[in-house]
């Protein structure tokens, strides 16, 4: 369902999110490594993460990518939002351009609920939750 940048975006921002409880900053190439991506694709994901303000960075010695103290969690729906755009989440699951009750492609009334669930979910979840899993050996970031 998401697109391999999103998929890039979620994984660097977890770990990002992991370095920085040990008090580190990482740079793009140690999260393009660890999380299993292409250096230069991830300088682009990063860099659209920071645009976004979704998380920030910091030239030189000392520097990398950090998040600053949110007031409020970020979730997986606005990572999904900034790097997908908001028409993601009421995309047809048959592919057509327009979808709806009083037009529905031959999936639509098996995938509504699907879209709904998944949107749900991802408004629940949060970097901080998945990096938590990680950190609690219930889950991993990589294969490797």
């Amino acid at each position: 369902m998401l697109g391999k940048t999103t998929e890039y975006a979620i994984r660097a921002l977890v770990y990002i999110f992991i370095q920085n409880q040990e008090g580190k900053r990482p740079g793009f190439k140690e999260i393009a490594k660890k999380i299993d991506s292409p250096e230069q694709f991830t300088a682009k994901v990063l860099q659209i993460l920071a645009r976004a303000e979704l998380i920030s960075s910091m030239k030189g010695r000392g520097g990398g990518f950090f998040f600053d103290q949110p007031v409020t969690p970020l979730t997986l729906h606005e990572v999904i939002r900034v790097m997908e755009g908001e028409k993601f989440f009421l995309k047809c699951g048959f592919g057509l351009s327009r979808c709806d009750g009083e037009n529905p492609c031959p999936m639509h009334n098996d995938y509504s609920p699907v879209r709904e669930g998944f949107l749900q979910l991802v408004k629940e979840v949060t970097i901080k939750s998945l990096a938590n899993k990680i950190n609690d050996h219930k889950a991993v970031l990589t294969r490797s």
